[in-house]
């Protein structure tokens, strides 16, 4: 927010009436930061959140899991594969939501709200899925490889791959690089967000992006993390657009960090792929989407959309992304070797995700995270 130095002028109000004192000129206004606007609640993002969980569990169902069937996926759903092939952008578009969503609820708050805040989001959901996996995985005869105990509790850390261990269920690398994010972004936050900081940060970790790209592995690149980092960039500036308003800055920031996004995208998608779905040209179609989409939500385009069910919508996101990848794979295989059909199993076996989903969030989530919060605070 713009601010002017002013200076008093007591020369003038020392002087003998006779002597008339001149006032100093105001001094400059130093880099003022943009006014912001008022905001109220984001409903659309609960439901962007649920539809980019809906496009991993899509992506895992149909055109992933080759164990669950016996036989490759895109092979069970041939036609419908050809486009959940691209379903695994859902984890980028959780990535760009993140960047909006962590600076929105970390601006104005000192850095032990924004650390205790992550962790009573974070945990209590994530601890029951290692456990309910586990479980899951023990009882349910499958293709599965068991993890030994201490495996399984140094999982509950959130911290196994950096520790060298292998991961209850594969969807948790995602959270590693959201801790990677919050790690850096709590050195701002304890600073204390303004715009030009922001900005600043932004600019200097896509710097960082480009000069670890071609690196080998080592600790820095797994800090600055330049395959995921364009997202995070992206959602930051996508928040500064929604609270200060749109400049070609911001934009600038947003298109670059779409470009240089797309080469580790579109290569990751090479290694997913299937005979069904070669193309590339639909993973920077699907890039787009979101982005404008986000650009939508920035501009204040979408902010009419605030239908009840949404905020229960976006409760969902995060269990649901936990629980259903090897639990939904035990049962496709189990009950796929029984004769039902793999349709009925993708069915009822999402909808039963959702409804578990729910449960969690209500049961576990909401109690646990208020306890946490509470004892932390």
């Amino acid at each position: 927010m713009s601010n002017l130095v002013q200076s008093a002028d007591r020369t003038a109000s020392q002087a003998p009436p006779s002597v008339t004192a001149a006032a100093p000129s105001p001094a400059p206004p130093a880099s003022p930061s943009p006014a912001p606007r008022k905001r109220g609640r984001l409903y659309v993002l609960d439901g962007l959140r649920l539809g980019a969980a809906l496009m991993v569990v899509a992506y895992h169902y149909t055109a992933l899991g080759s164990a669950a069937w016996n036989r490759p996926a895109w092979e069970v759903f041939p036609e419908v594969s050809r486009f959940s092939s691209y379903g695994y952008l859902g984890v980028q578009f959780f990535f760009v939501i993140s960047g909006f969503v962590i600076c929105m609820s970390a601006w104005g708050r000192p850095l032990k709200a924004f650390f205790v805040s992550r962790v009573v989001r974070l945990y209590p959901a994530y601890w029951f899925a290692v456990l309910a996996t586990t479980v899951t995985l023990a009882l349910i005869p499958g293709e599965r490889e068991r993890l030994p105990g201490y495996d399984v509790l140094t999982n509950l850390t959130m911290l196994q791959e950096p520790l060298g261990v292998r991961p209850v269920d594969a969807v948790y690398w995602t959270l590693f690089a959201e801790i990677r994010f919050y790690l850096l972004f709590a050195v701002l936050v304890r600073i204390g967000l303004t715009y030009q900081r922001v900005v600043l940060f932004c600019c200097a970790w896509g710097a960082a992006s480009l000069l670890v790209a071609e690196a080998g592995p080592g600790p820095l690149r797994m800090l600055v993390m330049p395959e995921h980092s364009w997202f995070f960039i992206a959602g930051m500036a996508f928040y500064l657009m929604y609270r200060f308003r749109p400049n070609l800055l911001l934009f600038g920031i947003v298109g670059f960090s779409f470009c240089a996004s797309l080469a580790a995208t579109v290569e990751n998608f090479e290694h997913l792929t299937h005979p069904g779905a070669q193309a590339r040209w639909p993973v920077i179609a699907v890039l787009a989407v979101i982005f404008g989409l986000m650009a939508l939500i920035a501009t204040g385009k979408l902010s009419g959309v605030q239908w009840r069910w949404l905020p229960v919508a976006g409760a969902l996101t995060y269990p649901l992304y936990l629980l259903h990848e090897f639990i939904g794979w035990e049962i496709f295989g189990h009950f796929s070797a029984r004769g039902v059909q793999p349709w009925v199993l993708v069915g009822a076996t999402t909808a039963g995700m959702l409804v578990l989903s729910y449960l969690v969030y209500r049961l576990v989530e909401t109690p646990l995270s208020g306890y946490l919060k509470r004892r932390l605070s």
